[in-house]
């Protein structure tokens, strides 16, 4: 593996993105290889190698290959410069890593629903209305649960991993006409102060 740690994937993946702000946040020093998700490339046999079940990010730092955003993430935080972004309080955190699952496990894919539907709808197999009614349920009842302790941010005063993750996402969605439905009530509080992050903001993609 290569002396300086390389981060595999593109800038408009939202788990790239994520994994872009901690690097920033933690000033290290790294390459890039884009692999583009809109032309195919993380199912390439390239990519296949690094992940066999073609996702990104992939990241090979410290003489180890890590795969998916979460554990990228946590490794940088655990190692780097940077504020931790993971609360020492263990409510907190548990909190954190809640509101993590929840937005992985459920809210990637209605959030991409309802942003993919105007943005990218070959990425999400056509437009559909009756997926997008149901993207938009479920939007709000993730609302409702990752809002629960919000203040703003997720798990209150200092932005986490959790924050970090939901945030590309909802970029997205801010670029569609759903922004009105999805982005209410507390969630729009959250919305203004993440929008403040350097990093967040830094990390912006290329929508030309």
């Amino acid at each position: 593996m290569a002396d300086k740690p390389v981060l595999y994937g593109f800038n408009g993946s939202t788990y790239v993105r994520t994994a872009r702000m901690v690097l920033m946040d933690n000033e290290v020093d790294y390459d890039q290889v884009h692999v583009n998700v809109l032309e195919g490339e993380p199912k390439q046999p390239e990519h296949l190698k690094r992940h066999p079940f073609g996702k990104v990010p992939v990241m090979d730092i410290d003489d180890m290959r890590l795969r998916e955003c979460d554990a990228i993430c946590r490794y940088i935080d655990e190692t780097g410069k940077g504020p931790s972004l993971q609360p020492d309080d263990p409510k907190t955190r548990a909190k954190m890593n809640e509101a993590i699952s929840v937005f992985t496990s459920y809210g990637y894919d209605a959030l991409m629903g309802a942003a993919g539907y105007h943005l990218f709808p070959e990425l999400i197999g056509g437009r559909n209305d009756d997926a997008l009614s149901k993207s938009l349920a479920d939007s709000q009842t993730l609302n409702a649960l990752l809002m629960d302790w919000a203040d703003p941010f997720i798990c209150g005063k200092e932005p986490t991993l959790a924050d970090y993750m939901l945030a590309p996402m909802i970029y997205y969605v801010s670029l569609t006409p759903e922004a009105d439905n999805i982005i209410t009530g507390k969630l729009a509080r959250w919305w203004a102060a993440v929008q403040e992050i350097e990093s967040f903001k830094a990390t912006e993609p290329d929508m030309g």
